[in-house]
């Protein structure tokens, strides 16, 4: 058995300003060819290190293509996603040519938008699935966020979706796929599939997959799994960034070679999800709310989830709110993880450690992320920005955040770096000697996916809007073409 594997990955917010460039897939997670992949990738937690695991427990040989990952930002050109998809299926053309192939693994977003396309994700599958035609499987793997489309599930032959968030399962899922296409390929399963759309917000405080309520929606899933003739099924929470038609949360079920159980299935779920639409929209509260809230409490460290700037889904990673209320506060023991200014970290690097330096920091992207906030700062370390991920989510997976440094005003740290990637776990601020645990006050640039690092340490952990251009207010979004009416701003 032989199945080529592959992936083009982007999570694509339509409001962030800056393209996303073939050099970016080139600087993101990397863009890797043929055998690189299987080294990078093997023992790893995402989708292509499960590929790999399910290829070598099964015994089918793997015929690596191209995958490139790009961090979250904006929409990305045409003629960059044409020379990736030209590479991805030019490979697939001579593997096939030199010996004939069993099945296809895409390792994808499921929210990739391309000028002029729409479903970046969704045209990915499609040209492969003209490369080798309607008889061989296709089994592809997606983000819990994706924004999913019937025309995924018309070229695809099955699909599996994360169902962790923080995602800490993207390597199960690979096996999990791996496991389908061999089935697949044997005859041992027909799959066929049903989509059912929900035109609602979902609120990333209430994704959270180990807690109330998203915890009840995943047993729903999992007992649905369990049921007979059911292969998989997928609850995406949708990405509401990207300002596309199709854009929402959607439920995918795949059966067994009979299309009214998936659609039956896929129903009762997407039913169960619309019933109960109140209990997935929770208004985030302002920066000094939560600080207010959090000293109530006295639960520390008290922990800021900076979702309107999580640099993860795209956002600059350079708002300066939270910091600049740190700074009013006068508080100690402050950490925020991390400012994106490659322009303050060049100053740090040249004043050294121990060296002070002035500078107006953050606020440089875009007007709503600032204004900067002017700080006297004390460097205390400097990195070139690499490390190793230790935390569930990235594992083994090495981080590239460019000239970076660790400075402080009084009680206010600040880790800087050049290039935006959202704090997963404590590894890069253990590498310049940084104990959260001693923090009293952190705040990060993030929605959910820190928690896979961080939650451990205890505290109170609470959900912001500062200002910033993905804010989870959606009404403050300017959107022109989403689908309309939509649970909460429309809908009821």
């Amino acid at each position: 058995m032989r199945i080529a594997i592959g992936g083009i990955l982007h999570e694509t917010s339509t409001f962030a300003t800056v393209p996303t460039t073939y050099r970016d897939f080139e600087t993101g997670l990397g863009l890797y060819r043929g055998d690189d992949i299987v080294a990078k990738f093997r023992g790893t937690n995402n989708c292509t290190g499960g590929f790999i695991t399910g290829a070598e427990r099964h015994g089918f040989e793997m015929v690596p293509l191209l995958w490139g990952f790009a961090y979250p930002s904006g929409l990305i050109p045409r003629a960059d996603y044409d020379r990736l998809k030209r590479e991805l299926l030019q490979r697939l053309a001579k593997a096939m040519t030199d010996k004939p192939i069993d099945g296809v693994l895409l390792d994808l977003h499921g929210a990739m938008v391309v000028e002029g396309i729409d479903d970046g994700d969704g045209d990915v599958i499609e040209s492969v699935r003209r490369a080798v035609g309607q008889d061989l499987p296709i089994v592809t793997t997606f983000d819990l966020h994706g924004n999913h489309t019937q025309r995924r599930i018309e070229h695809a032959s099955a699909v599996v979706g994360y169902d962790t968030y923080p995602h800490i399962d993207m390597a199960a899922r690979g096996e999990e796929a791996a496991d389908l296409i061999v089935r697949i390929v044997r005859g041992e399963i027909r799959p066929v599939m049903a989509l059912r759309e929900l035109p609602l917000f979902w609120s990333a405080a209430c994704q959270v997959t180990a807690h109330p309520p998203m915890d009840e929606a995943m047993r729903l899933v999992f007992e649905a799994e369990r049921r007979p003739g059911i292969l998989s099924v997928t609850l995406a929470t949708g990405f509401p960034w990207a300002d596309v038609p199709h854009m929402g949360a959607s439920v995918i079920v795949v059966a067994d070679g009979d299309p009214g159980l998936a659609r039956k299935t896929a129903d009762e779920i997407g039913d169960w999800v619309w019933q109960r639409r109140e209990r997935w929209h929770r208004r985030p509260l302002t920066v000094s709310e939560a600080l207010d809230f959090g000293d109530k409490q006295g639960r520390y460290p008290l922990m800021l989830a900076d979702m309107a700037d999580n640099t993860g889904g795209g956002a600059p990673g350079d708002s300066t709110e939270v910091l600049r209320e740190f700074i009013k506060r006068d508080l100690h023991d402050a950490l925020v993880l991390y400012m994106v200014d490659p322009e303050a970290a060049r100053q740090a690097h040249a004043a050294g450690v121990g060296g002070r330096f002035q500078v107006e920091l953050g606020g440089k992207s875009h007007p709503v992320q600032g204004p900067p906030a002017p700080m006297e700062l004390e460097v205390v370390a400097l990195s070139d920005g690499r490390f190793v991920y230790d935390g569930p989510m990235y594992g083994g997976l090495t981080g590239e955040l460019g000239l970076s440094a660790w400075v402080r005003q009084r009680g206010v740290n600040v880790v800087v770096v050049s290039a935006r990637m959202q704090p997963l776990d404590q590894a890069f601020a253990r590498s310049f000697g940084i104990d959260c645990a001693k923090m009293r006050y952190i705040s990060l640039k993030s929605a959910v996916h820190f928690r896979s690092g961080f939650e451990k340490l205890g505290g109170s952990i609470h959900n912001i809007d500062a200002s910033a251009l993905h804010t989870h207010d959606f009404a403050r979004l300017p959107y022109q073409r989403r689908k309309k009416p939509m649970y909460p701003l429309e809908g009821s």
